[in-house]
């Protein structure tokens, strides 16, 4: 990669990156992965043409070639997150280079905007300021990943930028162990997994079972890998717990939508009939993370079921056999 150099007016940060040479996938997935910066940073480059490929204007869903050279205009980050001290924050495991926080139900991860405030990231700058510095994308505040808004529970945070790049490594390696818990619909009697790729779709997600041959008014098809367990059954609905191996956005929910089990609480992929009296929120949480510390050793860090969700099983009545 070049050395970094501001455009004219300052606003713009021109960079040259060649793409590795098992570069796979969407081209914006893959410059964000060479350039170790957030997804969102590089779809603003595409949005404002600044993506060029020996001279011709490149698109976000073109394939990513391998070991071809990319020419891109990054928009100045905006600032890492304004601290809240006041912000809530329980820690679940804490480490040299990385933090495991627990993130309640209706709490963003991190800003998307300079002066947006509230969210976890907010938080943890004010308790951990060098969680400012750790993250490529100053927004993210050292955050590694995310979780929807809705959902609650383990997420890593780095605090220095070499745990940031190993820990991303790590991601990028699918070795980060990601357990959740899911109440839904319906009565399973046994475990599967779903491997129906999925497609973004305005601001929802849907599975695209024939990948060769998507809907035209679908992005390109990822793949996505949903393993689940049953752990309790309560009367029409089932209690699960769900290992990702991929990071698509809305992955649980979509795969359990698509097989006729939405997540409980779940308007958008449910419908009215997701929907539990009492329950505000959809019953997703992200209950145990895996990981091997920058500093050596693996930690498996876990988040007990939130005390909203434990009260909406024991409505449901006790558990009986699947």
């Amino acid at each position: 990669m070049s050395a970094s150099s501001q455009a004219g007016g300052g606003s713009r940060v021109r960079r040259e990156v060649r793409l590795p040479a098992d570069a796979r996938g969407r081209l914006d997935r893959a410059l964000a992965d060479a350039l170790g910066v957030g997804r969102a940073v590089v779809k603003e480059a595409f949005l404002a043409g600044e993506v060029r490929i020996e001279g011709r204007r490149a698109r976000a869903s073109d394939p990513a070639p391998s070991g071809v050279l990319v020419h891109i205009g990054l928009g100045m980050p905006t600032g890492p997150p304004r601290p809240e001290p006041e912000g809530a924050l329980t820690v679940l495991e804490e480490g040299r280079g990385f933090l495991v926080l627990d993130k309640p139900a209706g709490v963003a991860t991190h800003p998307l905007r300079a002066d947006e405030t509230g969210t976890l990231a907010n938080a943890v700058v004010a308790r951990f300021p060098e969680c400012a510095l750790a993250s490529t994308d100053p927004r993210e505040g050292g955050a590694l990943h995310r979780l929807d808004l809705e959902t609650s529970g383990c997420v890593l945070f780095a605090r220095e930028r070499a745990a940031f790049l190993s820990l991303r490594a790590q991601f990028s390696a699918r070795t980060v162990e990601k357990r959740y818990l899911a109440l839904v619909s319906g009565r399973l009697s046994t475990g599967g997994v779903c491997s129906v790729p999925l497609a973004q779709r305005g601001s929802r997600v849907v599975a695209v079972p024939d990948a060769e041959r998507p809907p035209k008014s679908t992005g390109r098809p990822r793949e996505a890998l949903t393993h689940y367990e049953v752990r309790e059954v309560h009367g029409d609905h089932t209690l699960v717990e769900v290992r990702i191996v991929t990071g698509v956005m809305h992955q649980i929910r979509a795969h359990f939508a698509f097989l006729g089990h939405p997540v409980a609480g779940d308007p958008i992929y449910g419908g009215p009939a997701a929907a539990l009296p009492g329950l505000s929120r959809h019953f997703l949480h992200a209950t145990a993370l895996g990981f091997d510390r920058p500093e050596g050793g693996r930690i498996l860090a876990s988040s007990p079921l939130p005390a909203e969700l434990a009260a909406c099983l024991a409505c449901l009545g006790p558990a009986s056999p699947s």
